[in-house]
């Protein structure tokens, strides 16, 4: 659940009313505690680990965080329903961090 609402739901049908660094952030812990994933996420961006630590605060990082989950669409149906969002709020938060 995402600690800014902990007892309920957020509007998941405006997805330009999420903050995107904020999404991208919680999808990236959700895809680090899976170390299968995790290694994926690596390896398919080219990152290392030290790479991903320092760029915690880059959009552009984060929208590659959001990009791997989006060519994965399991991952990415995942992902949302875990951090109580949608994939279309990922999917723009990508965009967003990307502008």
């Amino acid at each position: 659940m995402r600690p800014d609402s902990p007892n309920r739901k957020p509007d998941s049908s405006s997805p330009d009313s999420h903050d995107p660094a904020m999404l991208a952030l919680l999808a990236l812990g959700w895809t680090l505690a899976d170390n299968a994933r995790a290694d994926r996420l690596l390896a398919l961006t080219g990152m290392d680990a030290a790479t991903l630590r320092a760029g915690v605060g880059d959009p552009t990082i984060l929208a590659a965080v959001l990009g791997f989950l989006a060519d994965h669409e399991p991952d990415l149906v995942a992902c949302a329903a875990a951090i109580d969002t949608s994939p279309a709020a990922l999917i723009a938060a990508q965009e967003r961090l990307n502008r």
